[in-house]
């Protein structure tokens, strides 16, 4: 449990320190970057940092929560603005794209941190799978809004595809990167759609 609030409020050291750490582990990676590093820039003894976080760990935990609470944002704002099934799947999609060719873009935060703390049993690792697991069900089930059949393996896929545009993003033209990806969000619509209206055929 973080020790970041006091009297309801997050204080202001303990928002440098995760605005620094956020800003640091997100361009530099997690364990490159000790807490010396992050008190010093964020202009904050240490002592203070152990007042807020119990540890660095504790510290990793807060900035993924916090990268969590922005990509959940971003979805459901996306989602607001689509008229139709179809439009959210597209709106939360072209949020995806935006990230990917906003200035400063290093990859999927979640994917960089796992790969920093493959353990599965990791507190780390588990914040990562739960973040993946929220992502894939509320993909899935704007897919099944949209009229996609079967809808999970039409979520998979997505999500699939996202993690593919995420990595290639930084390593590629993003504008190229995300043009791809949109193409194959169209594509899994069809041939979502394509099969749930497809009649039975026997023998």
């Amino acid at each position: 449990m973080s020790r970041g609030t006091q009297g309801g409020s997050t204080s202001e050291p303990r928002a440098r320190l995760l605005g620094t750490a956020t800003k640091i582990f997100y361009t530099e990676g997690i364990h490159a970057v000790g807490i010396d590093r992050i008190t010093a820039e964020a202009q904050v003894p240490r002592a203070t940092l152990y007042r807020h976080f119990a540890g660095k760990e504790e510290l990793v935990l807060a900035y993924l929560g916090l990268a969590d609470q922005g990509i959940r944002a971003q979805i459901a704002t996306a989602q607001a603005s689509g008229e139709s099934p179809v439009d959210k799947v597209r709106a939360a999609c072209r949020s995806i794209t935006d990230g990917i060719q906003s200035p400063g873009f290093r990859g999927c935060a979640f994917l960089n941190a796992a790969a920093e703390y493959p353990d599965p049993a990791h507190p780390i690792h588990q914040a990562v799978l739960a973040h993946r697991q929220w992502f894939l069900e509320t993909m899935t089930e704007l897919l099944e809004g949209a009229g996609c059949a079967p809808a999970d393996a039409a979520g998979r896929h997505l999500v699939m595809l996202r993690d593919g545009a995420m990595a290639a993003g930084c390593l590629f033209d993003p504008r190229l990167i995300s043009e791809t990806f949109l193409g194959g969000v169209e594509g899994i619509l069809r041939t979502g759609t394509d099969s749930a209206t497809e009649p039975n055929r026997t023998g």
